[in-house]
């Protein structure tokens, strides 16, 4: 069986670009090669790197034109939950007026952009993570804005530097929801689930929680609850995937059993309770806080 040669095209490239390095129309056919929009390429081994992907954008892309939004998010390492919008497209924010449109690898938005908004990581323009947060207001719910405001302030930026963003561009889409959202940003939360647990939480009116709290019995220490009521001796735990291991799942139950003689309730949830029966999870807590 005839093994084919695999692609010389080894990074983004677009078809001017291949010619003038020497390549064809056949070799941007090549299997291993994969056409993103037009005359824009990328190995196909790289199709799922967002910033190859980016750097293959910024090709054909105005001067001006910024990573932002999803993308940007994506670059700061941000964990962004409940979201069916990210279709793989770059998104790139545009100042001015420009002929960029949107296309099928990449998203044009066009905002105007302040000087510190825009830095560089992996050696491409984006963002700030602040400026990234106000944008992200404009295009996320706001259980899943809560998830992304929290992991800001506990690694990229302080909640000064969100309402300064917030004073920059005090209306228009995502304003209401990014007010209805910063006060509640925490640096502890963490994980983006229990920051989608807390935002129902909020807007059932519950009394607001505290964040990861140490709770002991006669013995010691027995372990950091996700967030608890310790007034009404309640605490929730979000158990995601990592509590599915055989000696987590055994610490955990003895731990709870520990939490339980020592007076606790210990109410536990998972993404299939907080995304499937929000509703549930929600009566379950209001009836242990009663």
């Amino acid at each position: 069986m005839r093994t084919r040669r695999p692609s010389r095209i080894t990074g983004p490239t677009t078809r001017a670009g291949a010619r003038v390095a020497g390549f064809n129309d056949r070799h941007l056919r090549h299997p291993g090669l994969q056409r993103l929009s037009r005359d824009t390429y990328l190995p196909r081994a790289l199709a799922d790197d967002v910033g190859a992907r980016l750097a293959a954008v910024l090709l054909t892309a105005p001067p001006s034109a910024v990573a932002s939004h999803l993308t940007a998010a994506a670059m700061w390492g941000l964990q962004v939950p409940l979201q069916d919008r990210d279709d793989g497209r770059i998104d790139l924010t545009v100042p001015g007026a420009t002929r960029a449109e949107s296309r099928r690898d990449r998203r044009v938005h066009r905002l105007a952009l302040e000087a510190d908004d825009v830095t560089h990581r992996w050696a491409h323009p984006v963002t700030s993570p602040a400026r990234t947060w106000r944008d992200l207001a404009g295009v996320l719910e706001p259980a899943a804005l809560l998830a992304v405001s929290d992991q800001l302030v506990a690694s990229h930026c302080s909640p000064p530097d969100l309402e300064r963003q917030l004073a920059r561009r005090p209306a228009g889409r995502g304003s209401a929801r990014a007010r209805a959202v910063l006060p509640l940003a925490d640096p502890r939360a963490e994980s983006p689930m229990e920051s989608v647990l807390r935002w129902l939480l909020h807007v059932a009116r519950l009394p607001r929680p505290e964040l990861q709290v140490d709770i002991r019995d006669g013995s010691g220490f027995v372990g950091r609850a996700d967030m608890a009521w310790p007034d009404r001796r309640v605490l929730v735990e979000f158990d995601g995937d990592l509590h599915r291991g055989r000696d987590v799942f055994v610490r955990d139950l003895r731990r709870q059993n520990r939490l339980i003689a020592a007076g606790w309730t210990v109410l536990r949830f998972t993404s299939a309770d907080v995304l499937g029966r929000p509703d549930d999870v929600v009566a379950t807590i209001r009836a242990a806080l009663r």
